[in-house]
């Protein structure tokens, strides 16, 4: 039996921003970030995303004077796990020891109405793996409770996309919820950073980030989460 680690990063398939006509869905550096992070670890990376198939990329991430989000979508193998993303719904969640949701204002529609999303992130978490989210991926989490009937971020110390971010974007009335305020509501003892600053927070198997430049900090953590000992 093999005993490498293997984790999932889940985008969404969510591309309209609202009623505003503009295109949304993933953000890159939240995908490429982390990627790198974990292969750098020697784990196994899988994509899925809620629909399954080409997943919709947020046009204004497109950064490739970044080197890892140009080695990452210039690397056929790569691109290709987003160009032909596996459907949530058909995962095992035995599969993965982490699970990582990435961000993008797309999630903000999809993630946190998923019966998917809420399987495997209290399905990996349960069987004491790794559970992680960046920016606007923590979306997934709102939903997300254990057998217990608890919401896996109550009372845990969690980031995210702050509200402030989020007016600072021009986005608060775009938005369907705000996901400071919806965690803090969950019981999540929310904290953050200043606007754009990384601040990534470890609560035991809980790792989440406040925003792009948090993404590589939480690949990071989830891989010696995975590897430690």
């Amino acid at each position: 039996m093999s005993t490498q680690k293997r984790a999932l990063i889940v985008v969404t398939s969510h591309a309209q921003l609202g009623d505003t006509g503009k295109p949304t869905g993933y953000y890159l550096p939240e995908v490429a970030h982390p990627y790198a992070a974990l292969v750098a670890r020697g784990i196994e990376v899988d994509i899925a995303s809620i629909a399954g198939g080409a997943a919709p990329l947020d046009p204004s991430s497109l950064q490739l004077n970044d080197p890892v989000n140009k080695q990452f979508w210039e690397t056929p193998a790569t691109r290709a796990k987003l160009e032909h993303t596996q459907p949530l719904s058909q995962l095992d969640p035995g599969r993965y020891q982490a699970v990582l949701f990435a961000g993008g204002h797309g999630t903000m529609w999809d993630f946190p109405s998923s019966a998917d999303v809420q399987r495997i992130a209290a399905a990996i978490y349960e069987a004491g793996g790794v559970v992680a989210a960046v920016c606007h991926g923590p979306a997934a989490l709102v939903n997300v409770k254990l057998p217990s009937g608890k919401y896996l971020v109550a009372g845990r110390q969690v980031a995210a996309f702050s509200d402030a971010e989020e007016e600072a974007a021009g986005l608060t009335k775009v938005m369907p919820f705000l996901l400071q305020s919806t965690l803090e509501q969950r019981g999540a003892r929310y904290s953050k950073a200043a606007l754009w600053q990384a601040h990534v927070q470890v609560d035991g198997r809980l790792v989440t980030g406040q925003n792009p430049a948090s993404a590589a900090g939480v690949g990071a953590a989830v891989a010696t989460l995975l590897t430690k000992g």
